[in-house]
């Protein structure tokens, strides 16, 4: 099932929504104000939000950044205002779709229905380009880390490690032999930057840290 939240204080706005988007067999969640909309949030397992811009309490906004500190889900904005200003405030938040009021129903139902098509596409192409151990994976187009479904951008070379290290678990690494293999053998700097690179790492692992371990006198290995 998918359930879908609509945060909007309008009640004829709210319930038409509504009613249009049951009929296509969808779970629906409803806020009359930014702060429900966030409570709804966090209690259910949303799929999609149809989020309105003016609301009581929180707007919109504030609504949307809070939603994007824990997750990329598809947020579609709703609002009167009709401003090209407004329309890439949101995007430059994370909104993925704009629809400006007044609006045909059915247009809004075919953006939902392609959000949600975008996404499941996006899943199926993550699951064929990915490198996974327990709740980490490693998405190979987008060299990004996703843990318990958080992604987490990673810099150039932690991305490096952190596939080097998942294809070679329980393999130990002497950190001469990280750097030829991931600085190359023609590197010529501070041969510690291993060292802060694997703390840096470490910390983009957040509770999965303790997966990236220090063999002493050896060097490091993941996993186990």
């Amino acid at each position: 099932m998918i359930n879908i939240l609509v945060a909007e204080d309008d009640t004829r706005i709210l319930r038409m929504i509504t009613d249009f988007l049951k009929k296509e067999n969808y779970n629906i969640y409803s806020a009359k104000d930014g702060k429900e909309a966030l409570e709804v949030f966090n209690r259910e397992e949303i799929s999609l939000v149809v989020l309105d811009i003016m609301m009581p309490i929180y707007d919109g906004w504030h609504v949307l950044r809070e939603i994007r500190k824990i997750s990329n889900l598809p947020v579609l904005i709703l609002t009167a205002k009709d401003n090209d200003l407004d329309e890439l405030l949101g995007f430059d938040i994370g909104a993925d779709e704009y629809i400006s009021k007044p609006f045909n129903p059915k247009l809004l139902i075919a953006r939902i229905k392609n959000l949600l098509k975008r996404v499941e596409a996006s899943s199926d192409q993550l699951e064929s380009n990915t490198l996974c151990y327990e709740d980490i994976c490693i998405n190979i187009d987008r060299k990004t880390m996703i843990i318990n479904k958080e992604e987490i951008d990673l810099k150039p070379k932690e991305y490096d490690l952190i596939v080097l290290f998942i294809k070679n678990k329980e393999r130990i690494f002497e950190r001469d032999n990280l750097l030829d293999l991931i600085w190359g053998y023609d590197y010529i700097g501070d041969p510690r930057t291993v060292d802060t690179h694997i703390n840096r790492l470490r910390n983009r692992l957040g509770e999965k840290a303790y997966l990236l371990k220090t063999i002493r006198g050896f060097g490091y290995k993941f996993g186990g």
